[in-house]
């Protein structure tokens, strides 16, 4: 079932620049919405779009402390500040929080944040998710996940033919680590080179957005083109966490530990000539602000906005026979 036409982009919003000391002052007074107001989605992204290339520009070592009087001129502007302070932690909060991911930042193969501007735009960009839904409960612990009524069993719903998606679990033993490893030797490109899934539950609200970008996908790529890869949904802060501790860029918050948001696979299709098709698809959809996305690499990161819930939940409901 396709779901209705999607809800109108985004609003108009301020785009004046200060360079106050942001440790010492507030935001700007421009940053600030008023009650009831959301920030201009469209102006942040952009403004952040031309921040990445100022950090970028300053992406050595020596670079640090003109880095840092970057951000804290940057970080102020309207279009950013007022995305920031309307976070749980709020504008100081977000920048604190920022600067201590950069100067803890250690590159790895895991990470999805390769260098230093790749964790600010992945840092930033997932800040609109927590700013959607910051009065959303966060999953804490794994049992939280596991038993939550709010989340739904995908192996459930996969095992009556109910998802437009492809997953791959994450193998819980030595002997299943064991057994996945000899698969990719003999068939290194058969699957994407990501862990699986650590938890296979997700709201039924993404499992409908997930289900409608799968049929689009698989409408609009070639024959032959595998299904979408879905390679993450719901995670605890507890595993959010742990993941930090492997070298992963897991920021906190994260949508994903709201459940709102997932990451599907991007790289691997580029062996079959759907990567960019499948990119066009997501930014669509975020311009007609269904969804948030942030590029990570190999996979992109999706987070569902609440101005599309209500419809995709109806939409599970249908699917489902609800």
């Amino acid at each position: 079932m396709r779901v209705p036409s999607r809800s109108p982009g985004h609003q108009p919003g301020p785009a004046v620049a200060s360079a106050a000391p942001a440790r010492r002052l507030p935001p700007a007074t421009g940053a600030r919405t008023r009650p009831g107001q959301q920030p201009d989605l469209a102006a942040y992204r952009a403004a952040v779009a031309e921040l990445l290339v100022e950090v970028g520009a300053l992406a050595d070592a020596p670079s640090t402390t003109a880095r840092q009087v970057l951000l804290d001129q940057r970080l102020r502007e309207p279009a950013i500040a007022a995305v920031l302070d309307a976070t749980p932690q709020g504008f100081v909060g977000a920048r604190e929080t920022l600067l201590l991911e950069m100067a803890r930042y250690q590159p790895n193969t895991r990470s999805s944040a390769h260098d230093l501007t790749a964790l600010v735009r992945i840092y930033l960009l997932s800040r609109i998710d927590v700013l959607w839904w910051r009065d959303s409960g966060t999953f804490l612990t794994d049992g939280q996940v596991d038993t939550s009524t709010d989340l739904v069993d995908l192996e459930w719903l996969r095992r009556r033919g109910l998802l437009a998606f492809r997953y791959q679990e994450q193998p819980g033993t030595v002997l299943g680590r064991g057994l996945r490893a000899v698969q990719r030797r003999l068939r290194p490109d058969a699957t994407p080179r990501t862990a699986g899934l650590r938890f296979r539950r997700a709201r039924r609200e993404v499992i409908a957005l997930l289900n409608d970008v799968g049929r689009e996908f698989a409408a609009a790529a070639r024959p032959g083109t595998p299904a979408l890869w879905v390679t993450s949904l719901a995670r605890s802060a507890e595993h959010q966490y742990r993941l930090r501790r492997l070298g992963y860029a897991a920021m906190v918050p994260s949508g994903h530990c709201l459940g709102w948001a997932a990451d599907v696979e991007l790289e691997w299709y580029e062996r079959f000539g759907a990567r960019d098709l499948l990119a066009e698809l997501l930014l669509a959809r975020q311009e007609a602000g269904e969804i948030n996305v942030v590029d990570e690499g190999q996979a992109w990161h999706l987070c569902l906005a609440p101005a599309a819930r209500r419809r995709f939940r109806r939409a599970y409901e249908a699917e489902m026979g609800i």
